[in-house]
Protein backbone atom coordinates (compact mmCIF):
# COMPACT_ATOMS: atom_id res chain seq x y z
CA UNK A 1 0.00 0.00 0.00
CA UNK A 2 1.10 3.62 -0.49
CA UNK A 3 1.53 6.03 2.45
CA UNK A 4 -2.02 7.36 2.19
CA UNK A 5 -3.49 3.87 2.25
CA UNK A 6 -1.22 2.85 5.11
CA UNK A 7 -2.29 5.88 7.15
CA UNK A 8 -5.98 5.06 6.68
CA UNK A 9 -5.32 1.43 7.52
CA UNK A 10 -3.52 2.44 10.72
CA UNK A 11 -6.52 4.57 11.65
CA UNK A 12 -8.68 1.51 11.17
CA UNK A 13 -6.36 -0.55 13.35
CA UNK A 14 -6.55 1.99 16.14
CA UNK A 15 -10.27 2.68 16.03
CA UNK A 16 -12.60 1.09 18.58
CA UNK A 17 -16.23 1.62 17.77
CA UNK A 18 -17.77 -0.36 20.60
CA UNK A 19 -20.25 1.43 22.78
CA UNK A 20 -18.39 3.64 25.21
CA UNK A 21 -19.23 4.86 28.69
CA UNK A 22 -19.19 3.52 32.19
CA UNK A 23 -19.66 -0.13 32.94
CA UNK A 24 -23.34 -1.01 32.70
CA UNK A 25 -25.23 -2.49 35.61
CA UNK A 26 -24.56 -6.18 36.03
CA UNK A 27 -27.40 -6.83 38.44
CA UNK A 28 -29.23 -8.88 35.84
CA UNK A 29 -26.37 -11.40 35.53
CA UNK A 30 -26.76 -14.56 37.60
CA UNK A 31 -24.37 -15.10 40.50
CA UNK A 32 -22.82 -18.29 39.15
CA UNK A 33 -21.98 -16.46 35.91
CA UNK A 34 -20.32 -13.61 37.79
CA UNK A 35 -18.21 -16.15 39.67
CA UNK A 36 -16.88 -17.39 36.33
CA UNK A 37 -16.64 -14.11 34.37
CA UNK A 38 -15.40 -10.64 35.24
CA UNK A 39 -17.54 -8.05 33.46
CA UNK A 40 -15.54 -5.32 31.72
CA UNK A 41 -18.23 -3.35 29.87
CA UNK A 42 -21.45 -3.62 27.91
CA UNK A 43 -20.85 -3.78 24.17
CA UNK A 44 -24.28 -4.30 22.69
CA UNK A 45 -28.00 -4.56 23.26
CA UNK A 46 -30.78 -5.82 21.02
CA UNK A 47 -34.28 -7.20 21.02
CA UNK A 48 -33.11 -10.59 22.28
CA UNK A 49 -30.52 -9.70 24.89
CA UNK A 50 -27.46 -7.86 26.12
CA UNK A 51 -23.79 -8.50 25.31
CA UNK A 52 -20.92 -7.75 27.69
CA UNK A 53 -17.20 -7.86 27.16
CA UNK A 54 -15.92 -10.09 29.97
CA UNK A 55 -12.85 -11.98 31.08
CA UNK A 56 -13.07 -15.70 31.76
CA UNK A 57 -11.46 -16.07 35.19
CA UNK A 58 -10.50 -19.69 34.46
CA UNK A 59 -8.71 -19.06 31.17
CA UNK A 60 -7.95 -15.31 31.41
CA UNK A 61 -9.45 -15.03 27.91
CA UNK A 62 -11.43 -11.92 26.95
CA UNK A 63 -14.75 -13.05 25.45
CA UNK A 64 -18.24 -11.77 24.67
CA UNK A 65 -21.00 -12.86 27.05
CA UNK A 66 -24.53 -12.66 25.65
CA UNK A 67 -27.51 -13.05 27.94
CA UNK A 68 -30.48 -14.11 25.80
CA UNK A 69 -33.65 -12.97 27.56
CA UNK A 70 -36.66 -15.24 27.24
CA UNK A 71 -34.74 -17.88 25.31
CA UNK A 72 -37.28 -20.47 26.47
CA UNK A 73 -40.18 -18.17 27.24
CA UNK A 74 -42.41 -19.42 24.43
CA UNK A 75 -42.30 -22.06 21.71
CA UNK A 76 -41.06 -19.71 18.98
CA UNK A 77 -38.16 -18.40 21.07
CA UNK A 78 -37.28 -21.89 22.33
CA UNK A 79 -37.06 -23.18 18.76
CA UNK A 80 -35.03 -20.13 17.67
CA UNK A 81 -32.58 -20.65 20.56
CA UNK A 82 -32.24 -24.35 19.81
CA UNK A 83 -31.60 -23.71 16.12
CA UNK A 84 -29.01 -20.99 16.68
CA UNK A 85 -26.99 -23.04 19.17
CA UNK A 86 -27.17 -26.15 16.97
CA UNK A 87 -25.90 -24.25 13.93
CA UNK A 88 -23.11 -22.48 15.80
CA UNK A 89 -21.86 -25.75 17.28
CA UNK A 90 -21.76 -27.26 13.77
CA UNK A 91 -19.77 -24.30 12.42
CA UNK A 92 -17.23 -24.15 15.25
CA UNK A 93 -13.74 -23.11 14.13
CA UNK A 94 -14.65 -21.87 10.66
CA UNK A 95 -12.42 -18.78 10.29
CA UNK A 96 -15.26 -16.57 8.99
CA UNK A 97 -18.05 -17.65 11.36
CA UNK A 98 -18.17 -16.53 14.98
CA UNK A 99 -17.09 -19.22 17.43
CA UNK A 100 -19.53 -20.20 20.17
CA UNK A 101 -17.22 -21.08 23.07
CA UNK A 102 -19.73 -22.21 25.68
CA UNK A 103 -23.31 -22.00 26.93
CA UNK A 104 -24.52 -21.59 30.51
CA UNK A 105 -27.90 -22.09 32.14
CA UNK A 106 -29.69 -19.20 33.78
CA UNK A 107 -31.15 -19.67 37.25
CA UNK A 108 -34.68 -19.08 35.97
CA UNK A 109 -34.49 -21.72 33.18
CA UNK A 110 -35.99 -19.10 30.83
CA UNK A 111 -32.88 -17.16 29.83
CA UNK A 112 -29.53 -18.55 28.67
CA UNK A 113 -25.95 -17.29 28.46
CA UNK A 114 -23.85 -17.70 25.31
CA UNK A 115 -20.11 -17.06 25.27
CA UNK A 116 -18.46 -16.05 21.99
CA UNK A 117 -15.04 -14.95 20.87
CA UNK A 118 -14.88 -11.17 21.21
CA UNK A 119 -14.39 -8.97 18.14
CA UNK A 120 -13.89 -5.22 18.12
CA UNK A 121 -16.94 -3.96 16.22
CA UNK A 122 -19.17 -4.72 13.24
CA UNK A 123 -19.16 -3.83 9.55
CA UNK A 124 -22.15 -1.50 9.92
CA UNK A 125 -20.12 0.65 12.32
CA UNK A 126 -17.02 0.82 10.14
CA UNK A 127 -19.10 1.68 7.05
CA UNK A 128 -20.55 4.63 8.96
CA UNK A 129 -17.06 5.68 10.05
CA UNK A 130 -15.88 5.95 6.40
CA UNK A 131 -12.51 4.37 7.14
CA UNK A 132 -12.51 1.46 4.71
CA UNK A 133 -10.45 1.33 1.54
CA UNK A 134 -11.17 -0.58 -1.65
CA UNK A 135 -8.86 -3.38 -0.52
CA UNK A 136 -10.87 -3.69 2.72
CA UNK A 137 -14.13 -3.92 0.76
CA UNK A 138 -12.75 -6.76 -1.36
CA UNK A 139 -11.28 -8.63 1.60
CA UNK A 140 -14.44 -8.31 3.69
CA UNK A 141 -16.63 -9.50 0.83
CA UNK A 142 -14.34 -12.42 0.03
CA UNK A 143 -14.65 -13.58 3.63
CA UNK A 144 -18.44 -13.23 3.51
CA UNK A 145 -18.49 -15.41 0.39
CA UNK A 146 -16.30 -17.99 2.14
CA UNK A 147 -18.73 -18.17 5.05
CA UNK A 148 -21.72 -18.47 2.72
CA UNK A 149 -20.11 -21.20 0.63
CA UNK A 150 -19.51 -23.23 3.81
CA UNK A 151 -22.94 -22.45 5.26
CA UNK A 152 -24.86 -23.36 2.13
CA UNK A 153 -22.86 -26.55 1.60
CA UNK A 154 -24.08 -27.57 5.09
CA UNK A 155 -27.69 -27.02 3.99
CA UNK A 156 -28.25 -23.83 6.01
CA UNK A 157 -29.71 -20.49 4.88
CA UNK A 158 -28.71 -17.60 7.16
CA UNK A 159 -31.78 -15.47 6.28
CA UNK A 160 -30.64 -12.34 8.14
CA UNK A 161 -27.49 -11.12 6.43
CA UNK A 162 -26.74 -7.44 7.06
CA UNK A 163 -23.64 -5.37 7.90
CA UNK A 164 -24.33 -5.43 11.66
CA UNK A 165 -24.23 -9.25 11.59
CA UNK A 166 -20.67 -9.19 10.30
CA UNK A 167 -18.31 -8.73 13.23
CA UNK A 168 -14.89 -7.32 12.37
CA UNK A 169 -11.45 -6.87 13.90
CA UNK A 170 -8.78 -4.26 13.22
CA UNK A 171 -7.07 -6.55 10.71
CA UNK A 172 -10.32 -6.55 8.65
CA UNK A 173 -10.99 -10.17 9.57
CA UNK A 174 -14.74 -10.75 9.78
CA UNK A 175 -16.99 -13.31 11.47
CA UNK A 176 -20.58 -13.96 10.44
CA UNK A 177 -22.87 -14.02 13.49
CA UNK A 178 -26.49 -14.12 14.65
CA UNK A 179 -27.97 -17.40 13.45
CA UNK A 180 -31.27 -16.88 15.25
CA UNK A 181 -33.21 -16.75 11.98
CA UNK A 182 -31.14 -19.36 10.14
CA UNK A 183 -32.81 -22.51 8.85
CA UNK A 184 -31.60 -25.93 7.81
CA UNK A 185 -33.01 -26.93 4.41
CA UNK A 186 -31.23 -30.22 3.91
CA UNK A 187 -33.19 -33.44 3.73
CA UNK A 188 -35.46 -32.82 6.72
CA UNK A 189 -38.06 -30.32 5.48
CA UNK A 190 -39.78 -29.25 2.32
CA UNK A 191 -39.16 -25.69 1.06
CA UNK A 192 -42.85 -24.91 1.50
CA UNK A 193 -42.35 -24.89 5.27
CA UNK A 194 -40.18 -21.78 5.13
CA UNK A 195 -41.57 -18.51 6.46
CA UNK A 196 -41.52 -15.09 4.80
CA UNK A 197 -41.23 -13.23 8.14
CA UNK A 198 -37.46 -13.07 8.23
CA UNK A 199 -34.52 -10.80 7.47
CA UNK A 200 -34.11 -7.08 7.91
CA UNK A 201 -36.21 -5.39 5.23
CA UNK A 202 -33.40 -3.48 3.47
CA UNK A 203 -31.59 -6.74 2.70
CA UNK A 204 -34.68 -8.89 2.08
CA UNK A 205 -34.84 -10.64 -1.29
CA UNK A 206 -37.82 -9.76 -3.53
CA UNK A 207 -39.18 -13.31 -3.50
CA UNK A 208 -39.54 -13.02 0.29
CA UNK A 209 -41.16 -9.59 -0.04
CA UNK A 210 -43.65 -11.15 -2.45
CA UNK A 211 -44.51 -13.79 0.15
CA UNK A 212 -42.69 -16.83 -1.23
CA UNK A 213 -42.39 -19.89 0.98
CA UNK A 214 -40.17 -21.82 -1.41
CA UNK A 215 -37.08 -19.63 -1.55
CA UNK A 216 -33.53 -20.96 -1.71
CA UNK A 217 -29.96 -20.07 -0.78
CA UNK A 218 -30.34 -17.27 -3.35
CA UNK A 219 -31.95 -15.05 -0.68
CA UNK A 220 -28.57 -14.88 1.07
CA UNK A 221 -26.87 -13.89 -2.19
CA UNK A 222 -29.35 -11.05 -2.73
CA UNK A 223 -28.52 -9.76 0.76
CA UNK A 224 -24.80 -10.13 0.01
CA UNK A 225 -25.26 -7.95 -3.09
CA UNK A 226 -26.95 -5.27 -0.97
CA UNK A 227 -24.08 -5.45 1.54
CA UNK A 228 -21.47 -5.06 -1.20
CA UNK A 229 -23.31 -2.03 -2.59
CA UNK A 230 -23.32 -0.51 0.89
CA UNK A 231 -19.63 -1.22 1.34
CA UNK A 232 -18.63 0.59 -1.86
CA UNK A 233 -21.08 3.50 -1.52
CA UNK A 234 -21.36 3.98 2.24
CA UNK A 235 -25.19 3.95 2.01
CA UNK A 236 -27.90 1.27 1.97
CA UNK A 237 -28.94 0.38 -1.57
CA UNK A 238 -32.68 -0.10 -0.97
CA UNK A 239 -33.66 1.58 2.35
CA UNK A 240 -37.38 0.90 2.15
CA UNK A 241 -39.77 2.13 4.85
CA UNK A 242 -42.32 -0.66 4.30
CA UNK A 243 -42.69 -3.85 2.27
CA UNK A 244 -44.34 -2.04 -0.63
CA UNK A 245 -41.84 0.83 -0.50
CA UNK A 246 -39.04 -1.75 -0.53
CA UNK A 247 -40.50 -3.33 -3.67
CA UNK A 248 -40.93 0.11 -5.27
CA UNK A 249 -37.25 0.85 -4.75
CA UNK A 250 -36.18 -2.52 -6.14
CA UNK A 251 -38.43 -2.34 -9.21
CA UNK A 252 -37.20 1.21 -9.86
CA UNK A 253 -33.85 -0.41 -10.61
CA UNK A 254 -34.77 -3.77 -12.10
CA UNK A 255 -37.99 -2.92 -13.89
CA UNK A 256 -40.93 -5.37 -13.80
CA UNK A 257 -40.10 -9.06 -13.46
CA UNK A 258 -40.43 -11.39 -16.41
CA UNK A 259 -42.96 -14.18 -16.26
CA UNK A 260 -40.17 -16.70 -15.64
CA UNK A 261 -38.94 -14.59 -12.72
CA UNK A 262 -42.47 -14.43 -11.29
CA UNK A 263 -42.75 -18.20 -11.59
CA UNK A 264 -39.35 -18.64 -9.90
CA UNK A 265 -40.50 -16.66 -6.86
CA UNK A 266 -43.10 -19.27 -5.98
CA UNK A 267 -45.67 -16.88 -4.54
CA UNK A 268 -49.39 -16.55 -5.24
CA UNK A 269 -49.29 -12.87 -4.28
CA UNK A 270 -46.71 -11.59 -6.77
CA UNK A 271 -49.11 -10.43 -9.50
CA UNK A 272 -51.42 -8.71 -7.00
CA UNK A 273 -48.57 -6.88 -5.29
CA UNK A 274 -47.06 -5.84 -8.62
CA UNK A 275 -50.39 -4.33 -9.67
CA UNK A 276 -50.33 -2.13 -6.55
CA UNK A 277 -46.94 -0.57 -7.30
CA UNK A 278 -47.11 3.06 -8.45
CA UNK A 279 -44.59 2.65 -11.27
CA UNK A 280 -42.96 -0.20 -13.09
CA UNK A 281 -40.33 1.32 -15.34
CA UNK A 282 -36.65 1.44 -14.27
CA UNK A 283 -35.74 4.88 -12.93
CA UNK A 284 -32.04 4.61 -12.22
CA UNK A 285 -28.86 2.86 -13.28
CA UNK A 286 -26.70 1.19 -10.66
CA UNK A 287 -23.74 3.30 -11.79
CA UNK A 288 -25.69 6.40 -10.70
CA UNK A 289 -26.27 5.00 -7.21
CA UNK A 290 -22.71 3.77 -6.82
CA UNK A 291 -20.72 6.63 -8.34
CA UNK A 292 -16.99 6.01 -8.08
CA UNK A 293 -17.37 2.29 -7.36
CA UNK A 294 -15.06 -0.07 -9.27
CA UNK A 295 -16.62 -1.56 -12.38
CA UNK A 296 -15.96 -5.12 -11.23
CA UNK A 297 -17.88 -4.39 -8.01
CA UNK A 298 -20.82 -3.01 -9.98
CA UNK A 299 -20.78 -6.05 -12.25
CA UNK A 300 -20.94 -8.45 -9.31
CA UNK A 301 -23.67 -6.46 -7.55
CA UNK A 302 -25.80 -6.51 -10.71
CA UNK A 303 -25.57 -10.28 -10.83
CA UNK A 304 -26.42 -10.67 -7.14
CA UNK A 305 -29.49 -8.41 -7.20
CA UNK A 306 -31.09 -10.13 -10.16
CA UNK A 307 -34.86 -10.17 -9.71
CA UNK A 308 -34.99 -13.82 -10.78
CA UNK A 309 -33.42 -15.90 -7.96
CA UNK A 310 -32.35 -18.52 -10.52
CA UNK A 311 -30.11 -15.94 -12.20
CA UNK A 312 -28.12 -15.08 -9.07
CA UNK A 313 -24.69 -16.73 -8.83
CA UNK A 314 -23.90 -19.05 -5.93
CA UNK A 315 -21.32 -18.13 -3.31
CA UNK A 316 -18.90 -20.59 -4.95
CA UNK A 317 -19.41 -18.94 -8.34
CA UNK A 318 -18.89 -15.47 -6.84
CA UNK A 319 -15.52 -16.58 -5.49
CA UNK A 320 -14.36 -16.90 -9.10
CA UNK A 321 -15.39 -13.31 -9.88
CA UNK A 322 -12.60 -10.77 -10.67
CA UNK A 323 -13.75 -8.57 -7.77
CA UNK A 324 -12.25 -10.97 -5.21
CA UNK A 325 -9.48 -12.36 -7.43
CA UNK A 326 -6.64 -11.03 -5.27
CA UNK A 327 -7.89 -13.07 -2.29
CA UNK A 328 -9.23 -16.11 -4.15
CA UNK A 329 -7.71 -19.26 -2.67
CA UNK A 330 -9.55 -22.57 -3.20
CA UNK A 331 -7.77 -24.16 -0.24
CA UNK A 332 -9.32 -21.60 2.11
CA UNK A 333 -12.76 -21.58 0.48
CA UNK A 334 -13.93 -24.79 2.09
CA UNK A 335 -17.22 -26.65 2.03
CA UNK A 336 -18.79 -28.47 4.96
CA UNK A 337 -18.10 -32.17 5.36
CA UNK A 338 -21.72 -32.79 6.35
CA UNK A 339 -25.25 -31.44 6.19
CA UNK A 340 -26.65 -30.05 9.44
CA UNK A 341 -29.14 -32.52 10.87
CA UNK A 342 -31.26 -31.36 13.78
CA UNK A 343 -31.67 -33.76 16.69
CA UNK A 344 -35.22 -32.50 17.06
CA UNK A 345 -36.70 -32.86 13.59
CA UNK A 346 -38.04 -29.68 12.00
CA UNK A 347 -41.09 -31.44 10.56
CA UNK A 348 -42.24 -32.65 13.97
CA UNK A 349 -43.89 -30.70 16.81
CA UNK A 350 -41.88 -30.23 20.00
CA UNK A 351 -42.51 -28.56 23.34
CA UNK A 352 -40.58 -25.76 25.02
CA UNK A 353 -39.30 -28.29 27.54
CA UNK A 354 -37.98 -30.56 24.78
CA UNK A 355 -36.09 -27.71 23.09
CA UNK A 356 -34.66 -26.52 26.41
CA UNK A 357 -33.59 -29.98 27.54
CA UNK A 358 -31.97 -30.70 24.19
CA UNK A 359 -29.93 -27.51 24.46
CA UNK A 360 -28.93 -28.46 28.01
CA UNK A 361 -27.92 -31.96 26.91
CA UNK A 362 -25.89 -30.90 23.91
CA UNK A 363 -24.43 -27.52 24.70
CA UNK A 364 -24.61 -26.25 28.27
CA UNK A 365 -21.31 -25.85 30.11
CA UNK A 366 -21.64 -26.35 33.89
CA UNK A 367 -20.51 -23.35 35.94
CA UNK A 368 -21.22 -24.79 39.38
CA UNK A 369 -18.95 -27.00 41.48
CA UNK A 370 -18.35 -30.44 39.88
CA UNK A 371 -20.80 -32.41 42.09
CA UNK A 372 -23.51 -29.79 41.68
CA UNK A 373 -22.93 -29.65 37.90
CA UNK A 374 -23.09 -33.44 37.59
CA UNK A 375 -26.36 -33.50 39.54
CA UNK A 376 -27.92 -30.86 37.26
CA UNK A 377 -26.76 -32.63 34.11
CA UNK A 378 -28.20 -35.94 35.35
CA UNK A 379 -31.52 -34.24 36.10
CA UNK A 380 -31.66 -32.60 32.67
CA UNK A 381 -30.94 -35.84 30.83
CA UNK A 382 -33.64 -37.67 32.73
CA UNK A 383 -36.12 -34.91 31.79
CA UNK A 384 -36.92 -33.87 35.40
Amino acid sequence: MDNKQEKKTNNFIQINLFMSGEQDSIDSIDRQILRRYEVMKKIGKGAYGVVWKVMDKQTQQVVALKKVFGAFQNLTDAQRTYREITFLRHFTNHPCIVNLISCHKAENDTDIYLVFECLETDVHAVIRAHILLDVHHRYIFWQLLCSLKFLHSAGVIHRDLKPSNLLINSDSGIKLCDFGLARAVGTEISPEELTDYIATRWYRAPEILFGSSSYTFAVDLWAAGCILAELVSGRPLFPGSSTMDQLERIISFTGPPSQSAIDSMGSNFTQTMLSNLSYMRPRFQLEEKLQGAPQDAIDLIKQLISLDPNDRPTAAECLDHPYVAQFHNPEKEKTSDSIVVMSLKENEKHSIREYRNQVYREAVTPTEAPKRAAKIQKSVISGH
